[in-house]
């Protein structure tokens, strides 16, 4: 079975095509720019790279190009389009409603498009990606797996704030978490690695690339996870503040003069380790310019781990313990200070029982085996 993966962003589409019987990707790509006469299009099958610039005026163009790969008969790996068994796309947000991956239908689309008011920025491109592979692919089984369903298991005392009641029943207003998918992937990996059963871990796992999130998993569920009704809240992140007093809010409103939306603009875009070095939002600068004595990305550095490991420390009294913290992602899989600086300062918390492994994330080959599981017997 042919499984083609689809995640949408603002602006672009991953693509990714897996061979189930094989549990091999056969290839992959991205579509950027999507809306504007200078997109481009980079496609690896192997060693190969394809790269082309091209107008792509919306999603329904991109994936109209995206299936021309997929066929193509150089840089394909099928024939024909209904060789493509079924599709499974990554939506950042299902609510309450969603517990798990589910097939699309009518009222599925209705509800991810409803959600887009608690993800503006992620939810409508993924609605306008699907109706698009729809429209490309209207014969093949497409599957939501939802980045904030592995956090609902959660308990009312993780995800409630300390508002009025009413808020939350009026306008579901509460923590969600996210990068549910890649918490579970890497959750599920470490149990292997581990050779133990994940019903039995208590695992704190750590997804740290641009956007970060720690999440504690006991007996294979997330019990708390520090991204909340947004992904701005917890760990300072490469352009996100993370965790503020809310009452600066105002008061920044009230001092620079300026709107909710450029205050949402600052948090979220100008913050992080872009705000506090001045320099840049990617570890590997901020480090190289650390070497060079500069003081802004020295304490960039310092406070983005002060803040990781906070919330590893809460999140062991959370469960009471731990058996092990997973670092995934760009940062967490790449930059060895991240586990070398853990291990030194936490010594006397982590002990000798708590390990620290480093994995890598595969969201996408997640999403893949969670779609064959839902239509293997519709083939």
């Amino acid at each position: 079975m042919n499984i083609l993966i689809i995640n949408c962003g603002s602006s672009s589409i991953k693509y990714q095509l897996f061979s189930m019987e094989r549990k091999a990707s056969l290839l992959n790509g991205i579509v950027e720019k999507i809306g504007s006469e200078e997109a481009s299009v980079t496609h690896r099958k192997g060693e190969k790279k394809h790269k082309q610039t091209i107008g792509v005026p919306d999603y329904f163009s991109a994936v109209e190009i995206i299936a021309g790969l997929l066929t193509h008969p150089e840089w394909g790996a099928v024939e024909e389009k209904s060789a493509i068994h079924a599709i499974g796309h990554r939506v950042v947000h299902g609510g309450e409603e969603f517990k798990s991956s589910v097939v699309i239908d009518k009222h599925v689309m209705e509800r991810i498009k409803y959600y887009g008011k608690l993800a503006p920025l992620h939810n409508p491109p993924a609605y306008n990606g699907i109706r698009g592979t729809m429209q490309i692919f209207p014969h093949t089984v497409q599957v939501a797996v939802f980045d904030t369903a592995f956090h609902q298991t959660m308990p009312e005392e993780a995800y409630l704030y300390g508002l009025p009641y009413k808020l939350y029943k009026q306008y579901c207003i509460r923590r969600y978490g996210f990068h549910g998918t890649s918490h579970r992937y890497v959750a599920e990996a470490a149990a292997k690695m581990l050779k133990r059963p994940l019903v039995k871990l208590k695992l704190i796992t750590c997804h740290l690339g641009n956007g970060c999130s720690i999440t504690a998993v006991k007996n294979g569920k997330s019990v708390d996870t520090s991204m909340g009704f947004t992904p701005l809240e917890g760990l300072l992140m490469g352009t996100r503040c993370g965790d503020i007093d809310p009452a600066l809010v105002g008061y920044i409103m009230e001092k620079e003069k300026m709107t909710i939306n450029q205050v949402n603009d600052l948090m979220n875009r100008k913050s992080g380790l872009l705000g506090l070095s001045g320099i840049s939002n990617d570890m590997r600068d901020l480090l190289e310019c650390a070497k060079k004595g500069n003081h802004r990305a020295k304490l960039a550095i310092d406070v983005f781990i002060y803040r990781v490991k906070k919330y590893i420390g809460a999140y062991i009294a959370v469960m009471n313990g731990a058996d092990t913290v997973i670092l995934t992602a760009g940062i967490g899989e790449n930059v060895a200070i991240m586990k070398q600086r853990l291990s030194k300062e936490m010594s006397n918390v982590l002990g000798r029982r708590i390990k620290i492994l480093t994995i890598h994330t595969d969201e996408e080959r997640l999403i893949a085996f969670d779609t064959y599981e839902l239509v293997k017997n519709k083939k």
